[in-house]
């Protein structure tokens, strides 16, 4: 889930910080969850343990949540391969701070953090398409053409699924970089295919 993150000038002044989801302090764990259900009435607040969520938030010096996301790890097995995958989920940002670089620079602090997480191969999420220029200029990659399969293998729940008009993203860290050889490799293997993410039946698509 992807809601409004802002991308514009005269952004408050804020900081980042990172938790794993089960040690979120109380206050802040509020604020996240009333910003998600803002956006999407109905949700349930937080993420299934067993995909290792982290909060990341973007909070003004008077405390208040500017911003919030959660990564997401899980492996994955794809032509023939393993990967270590992470996910950007849940990524919000408060209405009344929106268009004010407030969602840049949070995605720009994780793809930060993902990028330094040892043995992490690639990134990897959706997003509905009227987003996906804004991930780009974060730094990630479109895969045209491709699918992520979510749910579980018993009950999938696909991004060309009925209702959908999502956007594949992702950012491939090979040995050498993100624009090495090993990268291009990952990109050109799953550009055009169906990627079994299967997340479990709470973060469904992450």
């Amino acid at each position: 889930m992807i809601a409004g993150p802002g991308s514009g000038a005269h952004a408050p002044v804020t900081r980042v910080l990172g938790f794993a989801e089960a040690e979120l302090p109380a206050a802040l764990a509020a604020q996240v969850a009333a910003l998600e259900a803002e956006a999407w009435p109905g949700a349930t607040p937080g993420h299934d343990p067993a995909l290792a969520p982290r909060a990341l938030l973007l909070v003004t010096a008077d405390g208040t949540v500017a911003a919030s996301l959660a990564l997401l790890f899980k492996e994955i097995r794809h032509g023939g391969r393993t990967y270590r995958a992470a996910g950007l989920s849940s990524v919000v940002t408060r209405r009344a701070l929106r268009g004010r670089g407030c969602g840049a620079r949070l995605v720009a602090a994780a793809r930060r953090e993902l990028a330094a997480v040892p043995g992490l191969d690639l990134v990897l999420f959706s997003c509905d398409r009227p987003l996906a220029p804004f991930y780009e200029a974060a730094g990630f990659t479109r895969l045209p053409g491709a699918v992520l399969v979510g749910g579980t293998p018993e009950e999938p729940l696909a991004t060309d699924g009925p209702g959908f008009d999502k956007e594949v993203l992702a950012e491939f860290l090979g040995a050498n970089g993100p624009d090495g050889p090993d990268a291009r490799d990952g990109a050109a293997a799953f550009a055009g295919t169906r990627i079994a993410l299967h997340p479990g039946p709470v973060d469904r698509l992450w």
